[in-house]
């Protein structure tokens, strides 16, 4: 098993500069920031809703919040 593992895993330098030969610097390096940014979006974070929203989905409200201003805060 040792010996497969060794075969298949290459180092991360050899797998990005063997990318970069074969897609050039530019594709790989965009590639790697919209797999990052894909990953960054599929993260829900609750830190940046307003109260108003907290209450609406049923979260205690945070008082850190209070001197915040949120679009959602504003009422028709």
């Amino acid at each position: 098993m040792r010996e497969a593992q060794s075969l298949v895993g290459d180092s991360l330098a050899a797998t990005v500069d063997d990318l970069c030969q074969k897609f050039g610097a530019w594709k790989t390096t965009h590639a790697l920031m919209r797999a990052v940014w894909r990953h960054r979006q599929t993260k829900n974070h609750i830190s940046s809703l307003s109260n108003r929203m907290r209450r609406d989905i049923g979260l205690p409200e945070d008082g850190s919040l209070e001197a915040r201003f949120s679009v959602w805060d504003i009422r028709l």
